[in-house]
């Protein structure tokens, strides 16, 4: 479930799937997208994404994330939180796991409560993450720590996130929204003109063919198989590099 508030212009959009701890399947991919897409409709100026419980995303539910619709669905919503022409503020308020990092990096900004951990554990699992994620991760965080989450799959506590880059303002869902509000206030057209500047003049570079090709291959892995199999049978994974 998606839910969401008005305050004022600047519009929350809440995760509301507490016994997954807001993990992200196909279904709840598209219902984020439809979210977005409506708040902005309504004249939104600033939209705050966080979560419902203890978990801002645990990550891609595992259970779905086979489907042959969910890379769509997850990437067509976080590009369109990166192409809308209104900020994003991420209110992050505990574990930002996977697809919960993925989601946090397609804010503009992220509000980072104490609680709040970010992790990339794709090579324990067999899985991999679009070059845009990687991208973005390294411009965000730097290629260091890119390199520790992705390599050695190591989680980011708060502290080491906020200095890395990844904690833009430290706080609660309050301090995010008290911010949003505060950034709603300004030009709307500066902040659509600033918003698609940095994106297009940092972040647009065609991908080789070689990583696209490695990209496509792990998710179609006898290795990828081989970590499902290993989560659902409760043991450490096998892995041959096939």
């Amino acid at each position: 479930m998606i839910a969401t508030q008005r305050h004022g212009d600047v519009h929350e959009i809440r995760l509301d799937r507490t016994e997954r701890r807001n993990a992200l399947d196909t279904a709840h991919c598209r219902d984020l997208h439809a979210a977005v897409d409506a708040a902005v409709a309504d004249g939104a100026r600033v939209l705050v994404v966080t979560g419902e419980g203890t978990a801002f995303c645990s990550g891609a539910d595992l259970d779905t994330v086979g489907d042959d619709d969910f890379l769509a669905a997850l990437y067509g919503m976080l590009h369109r939180l990166v192409e809308l022409p209104v900020p994003v503020v991420a209110a992050v308020h505990g574990p930002a796991i996977g697809a919960g990092t993925q989601l946090a990096l397609a804010a503009d900004l992220r509000v980072c409560a104490e609680a709040a951990v970010f992790g990339l554990p794709t090579a324990a699992l067999g899985l991999a993450v679009d070059p845009w994620t990687i991208r973005r991760l390294a411009l965000v965080a730097g290629g260091g720590a890119a390199r520790r989450l992705l390599l050695a799959c190591e989680r980011l506590d708060h502290d080491a996130a906020r200095a890395a880059g990844l904690v833009d303002r430290v706080g609660d869902r309050d301090t995010a929204l008290a911010w949003a509000g505060e950034i709603a206030a300004l030009a709307p057209l500066t902040l659509a003109y600033n918003k698609l500047a940095v994106a297009r003049l940092l972040e647009d570079a065609p991908v080789p063919d070689e990583v696209a090709a490695a990209f496509d291959a792990c998710w179609a892995s006898e290795d990828l198989a081989e970590g499902r199999r290993a989560r659902e049978e409760k043991r450490a994974p096998d892995f041959r590099g096939r």
